[in-house]
Parts: structure tokens; C-alpha cells; sequence
């Protein structure tokens, strides 16, 4: 666990590097400001600068979480995903990976737009209905999303397992996806089913080769 800690530790450092260097320059350079040049400034100026400074901090601090993040996530994918016998969290992490870039940087710019004088209300109003109709559009494919998950925690089959399908075919479980598993059946036909099939019924495997 101590290896593991330092090794995490270290991703961190590398990807925080430069964000890191970035936030200490532009710090440097507020308390400049501050001390020897607005003083020397119009006041409604500085006002006007302000925003400026608060955007650019913003920015600066939303590049270092997205390559924290990132580097935590690519750490996990590099040496843990890798190593473990189901593929679905090596599909996974890239998904986490655009997932949380999207997020931080949607966050920053809501933060940002208060700046210049946006009222935001409307605006988070008009994401939480939007993202309300898309996943009630798209609950089917974030069912069979988690059930993928779930499949991969608890591990009832692994690939190379022979399973017996909720259907009756009795099949070689070829991949498991992140949100459909494909099956090799006896007639050698590929056979895909939908993850939230697999969590929700009985499935029997002959092979049970499991990790403990």
C-alpha cells in the first residue's frame, strides 16, 4: 500500500507540475499588482481589472483539478485496470476521463460568467432540464452502464467462463462491455445481451473461475 501511495503520490506531482507553477506565477504576480501597480490606477479601472484577474485564477485552478484528476484516473487504468482479467474498467476510465473534464470545465465557466455581469439562474435551470430530458432519454443505455459496473464488482463470470444464459444457450463469455456482453455460442454465432439482462436474471456458470 506504501508503494502504491507513492507511486499515486508521484503521478500526481507530475501532472500538477505546471498548473501547479502557473497558480504561483499569476499569485506572484496579483500581489505586484497590488503593491506597486494599483495604486499607480484609476479606480473604476481595477474594478474592471478585478474580473480579469478572477477569470484567469479560475482558469488556472480548473487546469490543475483536470490534471489531477487525470492523472489519478491514468494511474489507475496504467497499473490496476490493466492488471485485472475484465476489460470494462479499462472502457470505463476513458469515459470517467472525458466525463470529468467536461464537468470541471462547465464548472469553471459557470463560475466565471457572474463576472461579467451573466445571471447564471437561467442558465443552470436551462442544464438541469436538459440533462434531466437526456437521461430520461438515455436511461436504458445508464442502466445497462451500472449493471456493466455491477457485473464487473461482483464478478459472477469472467471472460473465457461457460455460462448458461437467462435465454438457455449455454455460451463462452467473449468480452464484457461496458454496456452489452457478447458470447460465443455452441453453433460458434456471436451472442450480445444487454448488461441490465445479465444483473437482473439467473445466470449459471460452469466454469466459475472467479477471483476469490
Amino acid at each position: 500500500m506504501v508503494k502504491i501511495s507513492k507511486r499515486v503520490g508521484w503521478e500526481i506531482i507530475k501532472k500538477s507540475f505546471l498548473p501547479t507553477i502557473l497558480l504561483l506565477l499569476f499569485s506572484g504576480g496579483v500581489v505586484f499588482y497590488r503593491i506597486r501597480i494599483a495604486p499607480t490606477m484609476p479606480e473604476n479601472f481595477q474594478d474592471a481589472l478585478k474580473k480579469y484577474i478572477a477569470s484567469i485564477f479560475v482558469i488556472c485552478l480548473a487546469f490543475a483539478v483536470h490534471r489531477v484528476s487525470g492523472a489519478i484516473l491514468g494511474w489507475y487504468k496504467e497499473n490496476l485496470a490493466n492488471k485485472t482479467k475484465t476489460k470494462l474498467d479499462d472502457k470505463l476510465i476513458p469515459i470517467l476521463q472525458r466525463t470529468f473534464a467536461v464537468a470541471i470545465w462547465v464548472i469553471a465557466f459557470l463560475v466565471i460568467l457572474p463576472f461579467y455581469g451573466v445571471n447564471i439562474s437561467a442558465l443552470i435551470a436551462a442544464l438541469g432540464v436538459s440533462s434531466l430530458a437526456i437521461a430520461l432519454a438515455a436511461q436504458d443505455t445508464i442502466a445497462n452502464i451500472i449493471a456493466g459496473f455491477l457485473i464487473m464488482v461482483d464478478a459472477p463470470f469472467v471472460e473465457g467462463d461457460k455460462i448458461k444464459l437467462p435465454s438457455g444457450e449455454i455460451v463462452e463469455v467473449l468480452d464484457i462491455g461496458v454496456r452489452r456482453s457478447k458470447f460465443l455460442a455452441e453453433d460458434k454465432a456471436i451472442v450480445i445481451v444487454p448488461n441490465v439482462d445479465l444483473s437482473k436474471k439467473q445466470i449459471v456458470n460452469y466454469t466459475c473461475s472467479r477471483p476469490e
